[in-house]
């Protein structure tokens, strides 16, 4: 099946509260999960709560690695959405599982844009 993108939805349990609670420390993890795999970073944002929890995104060509974390419950979820055949989004994943320190983790990846349900979808559309 020829897809446009894969989108891996993670959630880390038992992280380090000291990292998640820590915009640099995460931006950086963020970073360099975008470098691990492949991706070309064209920005990123990132906002820390009070007191306490940062959320992020990093924009990549490919898509968006985008995190949202809580200290107090030691849990992360995390959005990996990459586009193309040369991110491995599952790179990025096994990075920020080292470097966020998560005991247990679970993951979901989702196609998205299946390439021949849109090519059907196009193929009936009148104009």
């Amino acid at each position: 099946m020829r897809a446009l993108g894969r989108n891996l939805l993670a959630e880390y349990l038992g992280c380090d509260p000291k990292v998640l609670n820590d915009l640099e420390r995460v931006k950086g993890c963020m970073l360099e999960a975008a470098s691990h795999c492949r991706a070309t970073v064209l920005g990123s944002s990132f906002h820390y709560f009070t007191p306490q929890g940062v959320s992020g995104v990093v924009v990549i060509a490919e898509s968006h690695i985008a995190i949202h974390t809580w200290p107090e419950y030691e849990y992360a979820a995390v959005d990996i959405f990459t586009c193309g055949v040369e991110v491995d989004p599952w790179a990025a994943f096994h990075h920020l599982k080292l470097s966020l320190d998560s005991k247990e983790c679970s993951v979901r990846e989702i196609v998205r844009g299946e390439v021949s349900h849109l090519e059907g979808w196009l193929s009936r559309k009148t104009v």
